[in-house]
């Protein structure tokens, strides 16, 4: 992917056809220019030219749907590039000052820190289950298959024993600049294999939501199924790699995995906010609008830091708590978080079959995942489905407070709980009758304008 720009247009702006990023990839005639007047006049000034496409891909193949028309999603182009010349100030300010053009912003590269992994000699111990009493839990259960849990991740091994029989066919968004030679692996061209090349993380993450348990304590939620999306690339900082992508093709994988199935979307990961627009806002509203939970890192910064998804209203930003139950000292804090897991040297699968230790957000966010995968399970169990509302209120009502406050800066609502959370999942939908959706609570949500 050369240099970009992402362009919203305005409501009934009118333009040519022209189909997503991801088919212009494989087919440049499917993208414009032509595109719209006003906006080809200006782009004329980007020597080598360009390429205008959707950002997105319909959900259905008889045109845009409701919820995307309401949420602007089918408003949103991205506008690449043909040489390495980055787009000029003015004529992004030329952009945006058309009538027509209701934003413009470059298209950024975020990066997310991820931990540093150790093969420790010593057993993987059940204290992180244990903490959050997980073996209970599964006396309610072990989650169903009917359940998809999307990781938006650097990928996964696909072929690790743990988790290798629970995937979906996923896909693969990391799409970066040509030229990053600092970018080890696979990182041009969308395409259908999310395996990871060289990070581990993702794999570490499903493990933790999913495993099997054959070397490893066996998953938040075994029976559910997993979508894995590779959003992140392997990017090389010094002796060790992060996970770095664009921040447009983050917004695609989330997009992309509430329109294959997604029920929950686990994204241990989170960047801070550049430029005047909050990150992924519009796709998270949709997420949120198609009743898919959003569950995010608070981050690894041990300060009082805003990180996103995490900090957009709705989703769950998770913190972390070590072995004493203490929410850790790196663990971000703020009035955004709102519960702890644990994520202190947790033991998970890793690339090449192996396993490995981890510690961070990134490992307690999918505790929080795999808890509201299995109170759907139940609700799916019983005929019905949870709102997003719905589900957060469950977890929050029922974690294990860290002291008489309702809510603090550093364990928001308090530890994961899901015996608890199970049993008041199981509670409400008793007082449905299951004879109808348990989903008063979809327009709760508190979503951005």
């Amino acid at each position: 992917m050369k240099p970009h720009l992402q362009l919203r247009l305005r409501e009934g702006v009118k333009h040519s056809a022209v189909g997503s990023w991801v088919d212009a990839i494989a087919d440049p005639a499917t993208a414009g220019p032509p595109f719209q007047p006003d906006v080809d006049r200006v782009l004329l000034g980007h020597r080598g030219g360009v390429l205008i496409a959707h950002e997105h891909t319909p959900a259905r193949t008889d045109g845009w749907s409701e919820d995307e028309r309401i949420t602007g999603l089918h408003r949103v182009f991205r506008v690449v590039s043909l040489s390495e010349r980055p787009f000029s100030a003015s004529l992004i300010e030329e952009l945006a000052a058309l009538p027509v053009v209701e934003r413009v912003e470059s298209g950024l590269v975020a990066s997310s820190p991820l931990p540093v992994a150790t093969a420790l000699s010593r057993q993987p111990a059940e204290w992180a289950g244990e903490l959050v009493a997980l073996d209970e839990a599964r006396r309610t259960t072990r989650g169903g298959a009917e359940v998809v849990i999307a990781v938006l991740d650097t990928g996964i091994d696909p072929t690790h024993r743990e988790y290798a029989d629970r995937l979906e066919p996923g896909f693969d968004f990391v799409d970066i600049i040509e030229g990053a030679d600092d970018f080890i692996g696979d990182r041009l061209g969308a395409d259908a294999d999310p395996t990871d090349p060289k990070v581990g993380h993702g794999s570490h993450v499903t493990g933790i939501l999913t495993a099997a348990g054959e070397r490893m304590p066996t998953g938040v939620a075994p029976g559910c199924r997993v979508l894995p999306v590779r959003v992140l690339g392997s990017l090389r900082q010094g002796d060790h790699f992060i996970g770095a992508g664009l921040v447009d093709n983050i917004n695609s994988g989330i997009k992309w995995a509430v329109d294959h199935g997604a029920l929950v979307i686990n994204m241990s990961l989170g960047i801070r906010r550049e430029g005047s627009g909050l990150p992924h806002v519009d796709v998270i509203r949709y997420a949120q609008r198609k009743g898919v939970t959003v569950v995010a890192a608070a981050g690894n910064d041990g300060a009082d830091t805003l990180y996103y998804p995490g900090a957009l209203p709705g989703v769950l930003a998770v913190g972390s708590v070590d072995r004493d139950d203490h929410v850790a000292a790196y663990s971000t804090w703020g009035a955004q978080v709102d519960i702890v897991a644990p994520g202190t040297e947790i033991w998970s699968s890793w690339l090449e079959g192996g396993y490995a230790f981890a510690t961070g957000t990134s490992q307690a966010t999918p505790f929080v995942s795999g808890a509201v995968a299995l109170c759907q399970s139940l609700a799916h169990d019983a005929g019905t489905r949870l709102s997003v509302a719905d589900v957060t209120s469950i977890l929050t009502a029922t974690a294990d407070r860290q002291d008489r406050h309702f809510k603090t800066a550093r364990a928001g609502h308090g530890r994961l709980n899901v015996r608890d959370a199970l049993a008041l999942t199981s509670h409400r939908l008793r007082g449905t009758g299951h004879n109808g959706p348990l989903d008063r609570g979809r327009r709760r949500v508190p979503v951005p304008a």
